[in-house]
C-alpha cells in the first residue's frame, strides 16, 4: 500500500489516497489521477474520455488501443501520472513492477499463449505520443522480428 505514498498531488488538488496515487479535484469534485489537466490518459482513467477497458485495479488501468498495431493491442497505464520511463524512480518503481505482474495475467485472459511483446516509447525520438507512462501489449498473431 505504500507504492505511491511519496508522489505528491499536482498543485490545486487535494490528496485523496496517497497510497493509491489518487487526488480529489476540488473544482470538479471528481477523483483523479495525479495529472496535468490536459493529459489524454488521465482523462481516460477518470472516465472523462471513453475507452474499452480490459483491466483495472487501484493502481493500473488497461484498455484497447484505438489504433491497434497488432490483432491484440492493449495499453497499460499507471493511474499515477508518471510522464515517461525517464521519470521512473526508486519511489515509483514498485508501481511499474505491479504493472508487469498484471500484464501476464491479462495476456492469458486474452488468449496470448503463443507469446506477445511489451513495449514502451520514451520521448520524441522514441515516438512517445502521450506524455504519460504506458506499456503496449501486442500479440494475437506472429509479430515482426524487427523492432525499428
Amino acid at each position: 500500500q505504500e507504492i505511491l505514498r511519496n508522489i505528491p498531488c499536482w498543485p490545486g488538488k487535494e490528496q485523496l489516497a496517497p497510497d493509491l496515487g489518487l487526488c480529489y479535484n476540488m473544482r470538479t469534485m471528481k477523483k483523479e489521477c495525479m495529472n496535468m489537466s490536459d493529459c489524454l490518459f488521465c482523462k481516460i482513467i477518470s472516465g472523462d474520455i471513453p475507452s474499452t477497458k480490459v483491466y483495472e485495479d487501484e493502481l493500473v488501468y488497461a484498455f484497447r488501443d484505438i489504433h491497434p498495431q497488432a490483432s491484440t493491442h492493449v495499453l497499460f497505464v499507471p493511474k499515477a501520472h508518471i510522464p515517461d520511463a525517464q521519470a521512473i524512480t526508486a519511489e515509483n518503481a514498485r508501481l511499474v513492477a505491479h504493472i508487469f505482474t498484471v500484464i501476464p495475467q491479462v495476456a492469458r485472459q486474452l488468449g496470448l499463449e503463443e507469446g506477445y511483446r511489451v513495449v514502451t516509447n520514451c520521448g520524441k525520438h522514441g515516438c512517445q505520443s502521450v506524455q504519460h507512462l504506458h506499456f503496449h501489449l501486442l500479440g494475437g498473431n506472429q509479430l515482426s522480428e524487427t523492432m525499428a
